[in-house]
């Protein structure tokens, strides 16, 4: 499962990093509320002087964890309670891994119902 969050380290790096400016970047912002303001700074610092790479490195394993649905039927599911409770009202889900993606949807779907 990490090295299927792993892949997440780039589109996370680009979010916090590279759209829009210093001190105007919804996605950075965000990242201080979830309570990785430290490591959003190092990640926007680097990947705006050009450190892509070195930014992706930046990207903490927890944040990839609380973020991504990866990992057996019943992380899944779990994280998927714990979201609603938070009061999250939708999920982007991009199946990633697996043979059949319309499958994957369906079965987060059913899980969601």
């Amino acid at each position: 499962a990490k090295r299927h969050r792993d892949t997440m380290r780039g589109l996370l790096a680009l979010y916090v990093g590279g759209m829009g400016a210093r001190g105007k970047n919804f996605y950075n912002d965000m990242a201080v509320k979830y309570g990785f303001g430290d490591a959003a700074k190092k990640i926007q610092d680097l990947y705006l002087d050009g450190h892509k790479r070195d930014a992706e490195a930046e990207v903490p394993e927890a944040w990839l964890e609380a973020g991504n649905l990866v990992g057996p039927e019943s992380f899944v599911k779990e994280r998927i309670a714990a979201f609603k409770e938070a009061g999250v009202t939708s999920l982007q889900v991009t199946p990633a891994f697996g043979t059949d993606g319309l499958a994957s949807i369906a079965q987060v779907k059913e899980w969601l119902a």
